[in-house]
């Protein structure tokens, strides 16, 4: 599709949001794929699944389902320069059809874990526009003058992982890449 060739295919803004003592962080990225928005609903939306791909998670369970609100443990790593460290986050999701999944945190290593998928259809290119925003305030250090850049790489390796895997025919299964980074 040369349209499609045409678009940007990843776009990140990390904006450092300081609340009083604590540090956070307002993202948003955006990229367009090829799979229609049906495709990028069933994949993003199959939460058990996205550790086969999103970088650093390492397990996702569904712990309840309830008309269209989602509850879901992750398990996962944040990595800050030569640091790791655990991440354990319980969150809420609520999925509006084809267009929305909007996830916040119930329990966990945040104090704000906030944020929204958007899907557009783009009807000329035959794809779909996936915009991810989102406000984060972790519990733990992340260093002030490094941490927009951090968070930047992480969204940027997240947000790459999930635009390729939504690129991939929808069955695929995924190989995850382990980064090799010691703590």
């Amino acid at each position: 599709m040369p349209a499609m060739a045409q678009l940007p295919k990843l776009e990140v803004n990390v904006k450092r949001a300081d609340a009083g003592k604590d540090i956070g962080f307002e993202v948003t990225a955006s990229g367009a794929v090829n799979a229609s928005p049906a495709t990028v609903w069933k994949i993003l939306t199959d939460y058990e699944r996205m550790p086969d791909y999103v970088p650093d998670m390492e397990t996702a369970k569904v712990v309840s389902r309830t008309g269209n609100r989602v509850i879901v443990e992750q398990f996962g790593t944040a990595r800050f320069l030569f640091f790791q460290r655990p991440i354990h986050l319980l969150v809420q999701v609520r999925e509006e059809p084809m267009s929305v999944i909007e996830v916040s945190l119930v329990n966990g290593d945040m104090k704000t874990y906030v944020c929204r998928w958007e899907f557009t259809p783009l009807p000329e290119q035959g794809g779909t526009r996936i915009t991810y925003s989102g406000k984060l305030v972790p519990k733990f250090y992340v260093p002030g003058m490094l941490g927009t850049k951090i968070v930047r790489g992480d969204i940027e390796r997240m947000m790459q992982a999930v635009l390729e895997r939504l690129d991939q025919p929808e069955d695929a299964k995924p190989l995850k890449v382990k980064d090799d980074q010691a703590g």
